[in-house]
């Protein structure tokens, strides 16, 4: 019961945060048109930044698809496996 009112609270703790980090007026002003709103600080410099931002996220959503797949469909289908030899004591 514990972990429920931990994960709970962090949950909620969470989405004060998420809440109170929205723009400001003065960032709303330097941020493009799709950045205003959701964030701070000076918007991109130069076209570069799409693009390291973009490979950023593809890199990020394939770690994320390939670390699932694993969980899900691992390939150690031997008795001999150290994931084996852990999960299945003797």
């Amino acid at each position: 019961m514990k972990i429920y009112k931990g994960l709970a609270l962090t949950f909620l703790m969470m989405l004060i945060a998420n809440v109170t980090t929205f723009a400001c007026e003065a960032c709303n002003q330097n941020q493009p048109k799709i950045f205003r709103g959701i964030t701070h600080g000076g918007g991109p410099e130069s076209n570069w930044d799409y693009v390291v931002v973009t490979g950023m996220v593809a890199i990020t959503i394939y770690t994320l698809y390939a670390t699932i797949r694993c969980f899900v469909k691992p390939k150690e289908d031997k008795y001999n496996q150290i994931k084996n030899t852990i999960l299945n004591p003797q």
